[in-house]
């Protein structure tokens, strides 16, 4: 039993060490200690916003709005159409037991509706040809002085910032999708 205690106390204290290694301690002389003990270095308290990978940075050109676009189409119309039919239906009953057993069978005929879809001319509706895109120009794109006039399709907000931004602005976003 001795040295089952030994033996846990030695892998614990391994563990801790271990640990207490990997966590970097006071190794650099910008860290500060949080209340639980544990250690940290300023550049991690002091999160900086950077951007996404995905964020987009240049100059701005030009911005064009592309209002949805909807045009009338057909398609068959169904309608549900019903009738009434009559199916005969069997009955049985049975009484008695063994040789004095008597099976009665008698039928009914029974209403009920049937109904299906049928096709009944056609009907007119709206369908969407293009949808409502928003669209940015930028110029030096990433400050490469090469890439100009790059088209960007942005979010709502994104357009009417860069709408507002005085022309030849730096402006940054996140596109939803290339070209326009």
């Amino acid at each position: 039993m001795f040295t089952k205690r030994w033996i846990a106390g030695g892998l614990t204290a391994l563990l801790v060490g271990a640990l207490g290694a990997c966590g970097g301690g006071s190794g650099s002389g910008d860290s500060t200690r949080s209340a639980s003990g544990v250690s940290r270095s300023a550049s991690s308290t002091a999160q900086k916003a950077r951007p996404t990978p995905d964020t987009v940075t240049g100059v701005r050109d030009s911005v064009r709005h592309l209002a949805k676009q909807t045009a009338k189409g057909t398609r068959p119309h169904t309608v549900t159409r019903c009738a009434s039919a009559t199916k005969k239906v069997q009955h049985k009953s049975s009484s008695g037991s063994g040789s004095k057993k008597k099976t009665r069978t008698w039928y009914t005929t029974e209403r009920y509706r049937e109904c299906s879809k049928v096709r009944s001319g056609t009907e007119t509706y709206t369908r969407i040809v293009r949808t409502e895109r928003w669209c940015v120009s930028l110029d030096d794109v990433g400050g490469n002085t090469a890439k100009d006039d790059v088209w960007y399709q942005v979010t709502r907000a994104a357009y009417d910032e860069a709408r507002i931004a005085d022309e030849h602005a730096r402006v940054e976003f996140t596109p939803t999708g290339s070209g326009c």
